[in-house]
């Protein structure tokens, strides 16, 4: 059987489909201002016999698919990570709106969260946002930071009052880089102090579309003093999770069933 996980985030959409474990085929897309539109989408021609969703919209997808199962981002998140990283113990998961930090068990299993989904700020948007105000594209923003010697202090992490701060400095003629670095800064303390409250060791890895950002990767290792491990498409790894997680339940239930009726001896 073929089964498929799609992770629904606010700023894009993975597809994952699984086939004992395996990867089969994998898709994604921007969530834009209909997400269950552009979830069919994604969904056309993709061959599958079960589907499960995570994501901030997974709630919305089960409605409209009512064979679809749900499972949380945090969940989700254990699992995938776990497929590229046996031995992995923390996570850090920064997506488009919000982040999360988890500590996990020696068996894979979370132990230990903390989330912040209240406002922008530390995530993805925070990012995208201060990049367009910069000047710069998304792609090249960590880079840019990456670049510069310095770091001028961004005292306020809310998305709006930190625009204004921006703005000030750019008025000033402070130098572009050096804002973006100290704009990176800033989201790398916030997030170091979730991941300290539920794991003070060890190797991390990050998962979601900011861990694509050299300069975020680099300031965390730097700031902490451990090891970031990234996957080769840390975007996809809630929708794997929730993918084998599927087929996992799926399985167990099998067996269950196949206990229940079968003959006592």
């Amino acid at each position: 059987m073929r089964y498929a996980g799609i992770d629904i985030g606010s700023r894009t959409i993975e597809l994952v489909v699984v086939k004992a474990g395996r990867i089969m085929e994998s898709r994604q897309t921007d969530t834009g201002f209909d997400p269950i539109t552009e979830a069919k989408k994604i969904l056309e021609g993709v061959p599958y016999d079960k589907i499960m969703a995570t994501g901030y919209g997974r709630s919305l997808f089960e409605i409209v698919f009512e064979d679809a199962k749900t499972v949380t981002e945090i969940k989700a998140h254990a699992k995938g990570v776990r497929a590229f990283f046996q031995d992995a113990r923390t996570i850090l998961d920064i997506g488009g709106q919000d982040s999360k930090a988890i500590a996990l068990n020696e068996n894979g299993r979370v132990k230990k969260f903390e989330m912040n989904d209240r406002c922008a700020a530390g995530t993805g948007k925070f990012i995208e946002i201060m990049a367009k105000n910069l000047g710069f594209s998304i792609d090249e923003f960590g880079f840019v930071a990456l670049d510069a010697k310095n770091e001028l202090s961004i005292n306020s992490m809310c998305t709006v009052f930190a625009e204004s701060e921006v703005t000030s400095l750019i008025a000033k003629g402070a130098d572009r880089k050096e804002i973006a670095r100290g704009l990176h800064l800033s989201v790398v303390k916030r997030a170091a102090g979730m991941i300290n409250r539920v794991s003070s060791n060890g190797p991390i890895v990050f998962s979601g579309g900011v861990a694509k950002n050299p300069c975020i990767r680099e300031l965390i290792s730097q700031t902490l003093g451990r090891k970031i491990f990234v996957s080769e498409n840390p975007q996809m790894v809630g929708a794997l999770g929730a993918a084998l997680i599927l087929e996992e339940e799926t399985r167990v239930n099998h067996y269950d069933s196949i206990y229940q009726i079968s003959p006592s001896v």
